[in-house]
């Protein structure tokens, strides 16, 4: 497990811009991985399954819970973005979950994430919002936007 989290790491550390202090740490990562309800996947820049070992394009990381599963983290490093990459992996978390009893996925981005475009393109919709949930590094605040959809 040690090498799939270097790999998410390494994608996230390009991903992540540190601006907005969205990144998890290491710990935080692995952590959730040692949890037998949380699930990853890798892709690569086709968004198929890299092979072992390989550079991953981008990755998902989710928590499922009775009936349903959340989208903790999604991440494409930016030479990726823009090539399918990102709904390639959103693609086949929604049937992994399916696959595991979900019937709903869920997700929560902070208002302005450019990720909107693909979730609004893959079914999901807003269903609630948080006032002034995200703390950017400058002090100021983001609300953060939860989102659902059917599966």
């Amino acid at each position: 497990m040690n090498d799939d989290l270097d790999r998410i790491m390494a994608v996230m550390d390009a991903a992540f811009d540190p601006a907005w202090g969205e990144a998890w740490t290491r710990r935080q990562v692995g952590d959730s991985l040692a949890l037998p309800a949380t699930h990853y996947a890798f892709a690569d820049g086709t968004g198929a399954e890299p092979a072992a070992g390989e550079d991953a394009a981008g990755f998902t990381l989710t928590r499922h819970a009775p009936g349903e599963e959340e989208l903790l983290l999604i991440a494409v490093r930016p030479e990726w973005r823009g090539r399918g990459v990102g709904r390639a992996l959103l693609s086949r978390a929604l049937e992994a979950a399916r696959t595991r009893g979900a019937e709903r996925m869920f997700l929560e981005m902070r208002d302005n994430n450019p990720a909107l475009a693909l979730y609004s393109r893959m079914g999901f919709e807003p269903i609630g919002r948080r006032k002034a949930y995200y703390r950017l590094p400058d002090g100021q605040f983001r609300d953060a936007i939860t989102f659902g959809r059917k599966l």
